[in-house]
């Protein structure tokens, strides 16, 4: 099983962490080991030696068949649930990572960084039309709709195949909106799709 995840996907979350806009000609993809879930309802402990640790909600989308070179007109047929998820970042490592070329994966990959809610069926829904919004302490901090992706999950989806073969099971983040920032002890996180709650867990 393989955590597949985008970046930059969302124009104002790029403008907020480096101030680039436009829609780039590929997809920005990285990848998390299977040790980053985290399953929802179960708290995160934010580490104490990583400096500061941001939250990102996005929408994951969950692989339910074996492809490659998926075109992305067939796409579609090739996942059947998504969730929301937290993408939990190392920022200051990663800036770092980044200043002084240097590959970026443990600021992404460490354990429990990659919290997973409670799957949906797409069956009946517009995919490039979905709102999702996370909570914290009951307040909004991230909410978008999946129109506003750069590359839409049918795009990331063929992109991604070219390259490597999706099984059954592979996750695939599909990038943060506007509103990520630093996680805190003692808060509480909840994920929505639409007014479904589909991620509860809380920071320790």
């Amino acid at each position: 099983m393989k955590i597949i995840a985008v970046g930059k996907n969302y124009e104002e979350h790029a403008l907020e962490f480096d101030g680039t806009s436009g829609k780039p000609e590929n997809p920005m993809i990285f990848m998390k080991p299977d040790s980053a879930i985290m399953k929802n309802g179960k708290h995160f402990y934010l580490p104490d030696f990583m400096g500061r640790i941001d939250y990102e909600a996005e929408i994951v989308v969950r692989i339910n068949k074996l492809g490659k070179s998926i075109p992305a007109r067939f796409a579609y047929r090739y996942y059947d649930a998504i969730t929301v998820g937290i993408d939990f970042t190392a920022r200051d490592m990663q800036r770092g990572f980044i200043a002084s070329g240097a590959p970026w994966d443990l600021s992404k990959g460490f354990d429990g960084s990659a919290t997973l809610g409670e799957f949906v069926p797409v069956e009946g829904r517009d995919m490039n039309n979905i709102d999702f919004s996370l909570t914290i302490n009951d307040e909004v901090v991230q909410k978008a709709n999946t129109s506003q992706m750069l590359f839409k999950i049918d795009e990331i989806i063929a992109y991604i195949s070219r390259f490597c073969t999706l099984k059954t099971g592979d996750l695939i983040f599909t990038g943060t909106p506007a509103g990520s920032g630093p996680a805190a002890i003692g808060t509480h996180l909840k994920g929505y799709i639409g007014e479904e709650k589909v991620l509860d867990f809380q920071i320790r």
